[in-house]
């Protein structure tokens, strides 16, 4: 990061950073029309450690989730910032934006957020019987005999299937694995939880994957709570892309 290419003006003293849309290793993939990804957040992070007067990050998550392997480096650099870093989930945490927002020193969302959806999910649309219809006929030609695993084009076999699933077991575990340890939570607790289902932002606080209901005036408070800022002091640096080289 640059280091003169702060985050504050020196008006405002908790960074902003946005977690929207779908969370991809990159950009460019996919089609989607917002996304998050790794390198921005480190990029962000770093500069906003690097002001002196940012004095904790604001993560604003609005996202249904993404690869677990994005969500994961994203989760693990906001869980080692040197700043406090309150979560404040609007619309949708849920998924890999669930396991991000997890990260953060103090969680907050609204009632009526949409939360966790502690769970894997690799589903598709089998077209072989549309294929056939249609006269197209799929030319199967690899080595290795799960090469073309999950392809649309042909039916999955029981071997597959069983296959696949025993991956998908290991991301699970993985999922429920963070989300105990960033929520310092029972992981039988959380493997009760982690049944693919989010829920809104109340029960999610009875379940103790929240800390608080709320919005920023919540975050203000937390804030309060983790700096030397008095609450009127606490002003926040809304989010503006011009300091990042992209």
């Amino acid at each position: 990061a640059d280091p003169t290419a702060y985050v504050s003006d020196g008006t405002c003293n908790i960074a902003v950073l946005p977690i929207d849309g779908t969370i991809l290793p990159f950009s460019g993939i996919g089609g989607f029309d917002l996304i998050t990804t790794p390198e921005f957040v480190t990029q962000f992070m770093e500069t906003a450690e690097a002001d002196p007067d940012i004095k904790g990050i604001l993560l604003e998550i609005n996202s249904p989730g993404g690869t677990p392997v994005a969500s994961e480096r994203i989760a693990d650099r906001i869980a080692e910032s040197s700043l406090p870093v309150v979560g404040l989930i609007g619309d949708v945490g849920a998924s890999g934006g669930y396991m991000v927002a997890a990260a953060s020193d103090f969680l907050i969302a609204s009632a009526m957020s949409d939360v966790g959806s502690i769970g894997v999910n690799m589903s598709y649309v089998e077209e072989s019987k549309k294929n056939e219809e249609d006269g197209l006929t799929y030319v199967q030609l690899m080595t290795g005999k799960f090469k073309d695993i999950g392809s649309p084009n042909r039916p999955i076999t029981d071997e597959e299937r069983e296959l696949l699933l025993s991956d998908l077991d290991i991301i699970h575990n993985e999922f429920i694995d963070i989300v105990t340890e960033y929520r310092e939570l029972p992981r039988s607790q959380v493997v009760a939880l982690a049944d693919g289902a989010s829920m809104p932002g109340r029960r999610a606080f009875e379940n103790d994957l929240i800390d608080a209901l709320g919005g920023r005036n919540e975050s203000r408070a937390a804030f309060a709570g983790y700096t030397d800022l008095p609450l009127n002091q606490i002003e926040f640096c809304e989010f503006n892309g011009g300091f990042l080289p992209f």
